[in-house]
């Protein structure tokens, strides 16, 4: 019976515990859309840690999540937190709770208005590149559950060109 070496046994340890926290702790996913450009770009690839809490989701937070009325998984901006109002106005400018929103990150707003409460175990999404995201402006239910969420946007690993921390 052949005896494993040294060697082998450390890189089956090194593959066995990527597979266990790719499962427990972080996913990558594949970017399919300009729905987040410039921030995120068609084709990127995104290590995204899971979400456990969900107290920890903050406004502003680029989360991936299930959209069952799509049926696909979604990478978005987190704009409106549960019991948020949220008002959209003709010329595109974002207010939540009455405040004016400074969203540097838009580079392409538009003109669709609209007025959402949030509900409780809700959140509003949008994308960076108004003009051209299906976000929760044009489902028929634009809150995303609670349940639905996976995971925080981290960072970028591939392209390596585009390598950077999302914020």
């Amino acid at each position: 019976m052949k005896k494993f070496n040294n060697g082998a046994i450390f890189m089956l340890t090194v593959v066995a515990i990527f597979l266990v926290l790719y499962r427990v702790a972080f996913f990558i996913v594949s970017v399919p859309s300009a729905s987040m450009y410039p921030t995120i770009k068609i084709g990127d690839r995104i290590v995204t840690t899971r979400i456990w809490k969900k107290d920890s989701v903050e406004r502003g937070d680029i989360l991936v999540f299930f959209s069952k009325e799509l049926d696909e998984m979604m990478i978005k901006r987190v704009i409106g937190l549960p019991n948020d109002r949220i008002n959209i106005d003709s010329t595109g400018k974002l207010f939540v709770n009455g405040v004016e929103q400074v969203e540097d990150y838009v580079a392409y707003p538009d003109q669709k208005s609209g007025e959402y409460v949030v509900p409780e175990d809700g959140y509003f999404f949008l994308g960076d590149a108004r003009d051209h995201s299906f976000d929760s402006r044009s489902w028929d239910n634009p809150y995303i559950l609670e349940e639905q969420l996976e995971g925080k946007a981290q960072f970028i690993i591939y392209p390596f060109s585009n390598w950077k921390l999302l914020e």
